[in-house]
């Protein structure tokens, strides 16, 4: 049969391993330790099925399909669940057609998108589809079965590639995935599709007219096959024979239209219709083995032509002298297309399971990471109204004294109870020491941070010198998008940190400066009970134990008890705002799947609402609880000061100090344990960030490489003549990410100098969106680390092929069109159900 075949892309070897642990490392944070082994698994098995898939296809069998299948399935289902505009990885795929010169090298196109790596696969599918079917047996149905289903699918896909080609490729495609090579190519497809109807209607003896219905339609589609390939884009392309092949199979085809509704004129008793319709299939055939240059091209059935010509014309001379018509002035015999551009489906692969089950799709996790957001910043600011308010009471009593105001003048010269209470736990959490350690580790901490981070633009740096030192050399020829565009994304987040560090750093002066003022108190409750008690000075004149014993000291001792519930409730609340979840992710997923959008903003408001809103009360009770607990606490000082007489001296002040130092140590030694978990958490946000841009520059080096390489074999291949070569590019970019919305805040000057919740910082959101507060959103005060920004974010790293050396026509400028007169007034086209009309449900039986 001699049917053609789509030769395949080849590709380059590529780790897609590291990048895209990288990718999902830095987008699903929170993944448990179980899913998270599954998925590096997975993405083993994804790297070791794509360099099984992209080499079996050379093999030509349908054993290589079936890899390419689960590939390109999977790449589908992958490309749904993380931002693809951030893998950094260089796919280099050339072309189809291309096979290079006497210098080397292929024309092909790099780019680092996996929609791209997707197009291509899908590309090689249906050319190995191509391949599988021509080499099917036509002796047999299931052979005619198998590549007429086949050549359909191909021809479905490259319409498909259409599409998905000009939304892939960002400019000019290499020339196999070209508009008009795709249009060609489907054609093609799909006329050898019905050319399989046409052997398998001849081979089961259909009615002739029908036969000559299935010829005529494979007639118009060879015809048309033949136009889309003569286009001047495209007509080089092609091997040397195809043209000629698909002229001559487009004249057979209507030789054997003319050869079959001939029989039906004789059947009609049409004498005079049956030779004019032989004498032009006789002439057709003719033409068709020269344009093929094959001169047994149908020859069976062009010898069985001409016999019925000789006998037809015997009988019409001796018996009948009919007069011949003008075949141009017969009917046609209409035409019935039973090939058809099969669709491509959703899965090619029957039974394929997915490998990243355990991710969701980027829309739910873009809504997953906002809501993470939004309840974060009202969890945040929750906790800042308590520490505030708590901060504010604690000052309230150091300010008058209390409680060592109503203990000293039962206690005399001992320490009293409260304090002693406070200089235990002190040593027991460490003392003065334990804070030493913390603070003096912050600079380690730092450096670290800083040291990542100028390393990362560092990398950023380099990449953009070594472009404009090879752009300084090749001027004009040097046409990749310049590094400082596509890295521009890349250096705003990398300076969002910087702002982040810095701010951390002044978090780290004011607790240095707090540590300094309160380090003699400190110093002091550090010390063993009877050394501080050595250190207190002795009661004045106006100590007096009676006054222990009043109605005012009874009144400040139970508002006291009542500070000490307050502050008990509000370590519970905060406990439970910590531990706050909404797991929305049921809810999301039923909301794409029904509407194919998610509403996510509304549905976090509601959800979110519902969890916190009791919280919330909790707070805002507490607080106003505190106003008026403040404002007893004042006037019951007052009374018992009046009372007892007890005035300010020496001691009392010691004891204010002292009292003020414990509330500073309990509040820098959760400030630097925060700090130091903020700091931990940066530096692993920062490594991920700094592997991203490694990748980057990896992409742009093999770039590079790929565009040096094509500059100088076009050179040597222009060398003796003195013209400027045409460059193919390689790498452009014409699209820009947005800039993340959320940017870094100053310290905030409340009490908490690093942010709440580290852990459930959503530092990484689906595509990188940063999160803005939504409208209601009252009391947040902005930690360091801005909440919902995603400081990986890159920008996406589109690419584009812009251009080709000019290709040598591989054969002569002549062009085939379909026969002078084909059917003429023919083209009436019977409706199914008409006599001879093939039944559109089964028509070939099968």
């Amino acid at each position: 049969m001699e049917l053609l075949s789509v030769p395949l892309k080849k590709p380059s070897e590529v780790d897609v391993a590291k990048p895209l642990k990288t990718l999902i490392q830095s987008n699903y944070q929170n993944l448990e330790a179980d899913k998270l082994n599954a998925i590096n698994e997975a993405i083993s098995e994804l790297n070791t099925l794509r360099n099984a898939a992209v080499w079996k296809v050379f093999d030509k069998q349908e054993s290589g399909l079936e890899l390419n299948y689960r590939y390109y399935d999977q790449l589908c289902a992958l490309e749904a669940k993380i931002p693809v505009q951030e893998l950094q990885v260089p796919f280099k795929w050339k072309d189809a057609f291309d096979k290079g010169s006497i210098f080397g090298g292929r024309i092909s196109l790099t780019l680092t998108s996996l929609g791209y790596e997707r197009t291509c696969v899908l590309f090689n599918i249906a050319a190995l589809q191509s391949c599988v079917a021509a080499g099917q047996s036509v002796d047999n149905d299931e052979g005619l079965k198998q590549a007429t289903k086949l050549f359909q699918q191909s021809a479905g896909i490259f319409s498909y590639l259409k599409t998905l080609a000009s939304a892939t490729i960002q400019g000019e495609p290499t020339p196999d995935l070209s508009q008009d090579s795709l249009t060609a190519l489907g054609n093609l497809m799909l006329a050898q599709a019905q050319e399989m109807f046409v052997i398998k209607a001849i081979k089961d003896n259909m009615k002739e007219l029908v036969v000559a219905k299935l010829c005529a339609q494979c007639e118009e589609l060879y015809s048309e096959a033949l136009r889309s390939m003569q286009r001047d884009s495209v007509r080089a392309l092609w091997e040397k024979e195809w043209i000629p092949q698909v002229a001559g199979r487009q004249a057979a085809m209507h030789a054997l239209t003319m050869l079959y509704h001939s029989l039906v004129s004789k059947g009609n008793k049409a004498f005079g219709e049956e030779i004019s319709r032989l004498q032009k299939a006789v002439e057709l055939f003719r033409t068709a083995q020269s344009r093929a240059s094959k001169p047994t091209l149908f020859q069976e059935y062009a010898n069985r032509a001409a016999r019925n010509l000789a006998v037809a014309k015997k009988d019409n001379d001796f018996i009948y002298n009919e007069i011949i018509p003008d075949v141009n002035s017969l009917p046609g015999p209409g035409k019935a297309q039973l090939a058809k551009v099969l669709p491509v489906p959703a899965h090619l692969s029957e039974g394929s399971r997915d490998l990243f089950t355990a991710l969701v799709p980027v829309a739910v996790n873009q809504a997953l990471a906002a809501c993470e957001g939004r309840k974060s910043e009202l969890v945040n600011g929750e906790i800042m109204r308590l520490r505030e308010a708590t901060t504010a009471l604690n000052g309230l009593l150091s300010s008058l004294n209390l409680p060592a105001i109503v203990e000293v003048t039962a206690s005399g010269d001992s320490l009293p109870p409260s304090l002693q209470e406070k200089a235990t736990a002190v040593r027991e959490k460490g003392g003065i020491s334990q804070l030493k350690d913390l603070i003096e580790r912050l600079p380690e901490l730092f450096t670290r941070n800083k040291e990542i981070l100028d390393e990362a633009f560092r990398m950023l740096d380099e990449e953009r010198d070594s472009d404009n030192q090879l752009r300084a050399q090749f001027k004009d020829r040097w046409t990749r998008t310049p590094s400082d565009k596509l890295a521009g994304t890349f250096r705003a987040n990398g300076d969002k940190y910087r702002t982040i560090i810095n701010n951390a750093t002044a978090a780290d002066k004011l607790i240095r400066e707090k540590f300094a003022t309160h380090r003699h108190g400190l110093e002091l409750l550090s010390m063993t009970a009877d050394q501080l008690a050595k250190e207190i000075p002795s009661a004045g004149a106006g100590a007096s134990s009676q006054a222990s014993n009043s109605s005012a000291a009874q009144r400040l001792r139970s508002l006291l008890e009542s500070v000490d519930t307050i502050k008990a409730e509000r370590e519970c609340i905060e406990s439970e705002l910590k531990s706050l979840t909404v797991d929305l992710k049921d809810r999301f997923l039923s909301t794409l799947s029904t509407e194919g959008v998610i509403n996510e903003p509304a549905i976090s408001l509601s959800e979110i609402g519902k969890v916190i809103g009791p919280l919330q009360e909790q707070v805002g009770e507490t607080l106003a609880r505190q106003q008026t607990l403040s404002a007893d606490i004042r006037e019951a000082h007052e009374k018992f000061v009046a009372e007892s007489g007890v005035s300010t001296d020496q001691r009392d002040n010691m004891l204010t100090k002292l009292a003020a130092a414990y509330d500073v140590f309990t509040e820098l030694q959760g400030y630097l344990q925060e700090g130091e978990t903020f700091y931990n958490g940066l530096t692993e946000i920062l490594l991920v960030f700094q592997s991203k841009i490694s990748d980057f520059c990896f992409a742009r080096k093999t770039e590079k490489e790929e565009l040096m390489k094509d500059l100088t074999h076009e050179s040597s291949r222009q060398a003796p003549v003195a013209v400027t070569p045409v460059i193919p590019t390689h790498h452009t970019s014409t699209t820009a990410s947005a800039e993340p919305t959320a940017s870094a805040s100053a310290p905030s000057a409340g009490p908490a100098p690093y942010p709440q919740q580290m852990q459930n910082i959503p530092a990484m959101g689906a595509y990188g969106g940063g999160v803005a507060p939504s409208a209601g959103f009252t009391g947040y005060v902005p930690p360091p680390m801005p909440q919902g920004f995603n400081p990986y974010a890159t920008l996406p790293y589109p690419t584009a092929f812009t251009g080709f050396p000019s290709a040598t026509p591989m054969m002569p400028q002549a062009y085939y069109g379909t026969y002078p007169g084909a059917y003429g007034g023919q083209h009436q086209q019977q409706q199914p159900g008409a006599p001879g009309a093939p039944n559109p449900n089964n028509p070939m039986g099968w």
